[in-house]
């Protein structure tokens, strides 16, 4: 409710969501399988509550956005046109994903 606060639009398809998959899933007996569906519903309230952001727009082209203590801030790299990309595609960097993979 945090996440989506004043709006009735994503609020209603959140809460459609969860009875959905309650109802979907009210039969399971498995205690490991509970577990794991409650480790999976604890993990995307953190995803929506640290990443996801309310933004409306208050003016043509001006947005306003709703960030809360939860949210995780990043650093803001400006784009640059101009960039030339230092992946390994081009013999720069490797990918961090491949890095993980290692």
């Amino acid at each position: 409710m945090r996440v989506f606060e004043g709006d009735e639009r994503a609020l209603t398809a959140a809460r459609l969501k969860i009875n959905e998959e309650y109802h979907k899933n009210k039969h399971v007996k498995d205690e490991e399988a509970i577990k794991a569906m409650v480790k999976f519903g604890e993990d995307v309230e953190r995803e929506l509550r640290t990443q996801v952001i309310q933004a409306r727009e208050v003016k043509p082209g001006v947005f306003e956005a709703k960030i809360t203590k939860d949210t995780i801030k990043l650093n803001n790299i400006p784009y640059n046109d101009n960039a030339i990309p230092t992946d390994g595609i081009s013999g720069g960097q490797t990918c961090c994903q491949d890095v993980a993979k290692k």
